[in-house]
């Protein structure tokens, strides 16, 4: 008889499964394989980033008309969640593009407004933001924005009327 190899094979008879074993087993294995996926869930998840602090940074100072409560803004901005890791807190970008408001209403959330509150056309600020000040606990009702996710906006301010 032949010796034993070592190790994990020691028990190794020579025998070789049926394939209604293989099969069964490949069938175990995709299972429970399947039951670690999140099966198409739209929202992504993040971290509670209740304590990042509301920051707003101007990258481009601006030297036209100022944004203020009761005026119309035309702004351009691009959106990202906020991540600790990422060049300039930005993660992944989930919103781009332009659009006329009313500075102080509540058309939007909280911070993006406070954003460009205070703004001169030509500028171009950077707003970071907490949940509180822009879609809390719930995220927004696409998906795209999990709930207590901290948000980056940088703004261009294109005019004031």
């Amino acid at each position: 008889m032949a010796a034993s190899p070592p190790g994990p094979f020691r028990y190794y008879t020579g025998e070789m499964l049926s394939s209604t074993s293989l099969r069964s087993i490949v069938v175990l294995v995709l299972l429970f394989a399947a039951a670690g996926c999140d099966n198409g869930s739209k929202s992504p998840t993040a971290p509670d980033q209740s304590a990042i602090a509301y920051s707003q940074t101007d990258l481009t100072v601006g030297t036209g008309a100022e944004a203020t409560v009761g005026t119309t803004a035309s702004v351009q901005y691009g959106g990202w969640l906020y991540s600790e890791t990422g060049a300039e807190h930005k993660g992944a970008q989930f919103d781009a593009g332009q659009f006329a408001y009313t500075v102080g209403s509540t058309q939007l959330i909280r911070g993006f407004d406070m954003g460009v509150t205070g703004m001169k056309v030509g500028g171009i600020r950077r707003v970071i933001m907490p949940p509180s000040l822009a879609y809390g606990a719930q995220g927004d009702s696409s998906g795209r924005i999990p709930p207590n996710a901290a948000l980056v906006f940088d703004i261009f301010l294109a005019s004031v009327q």
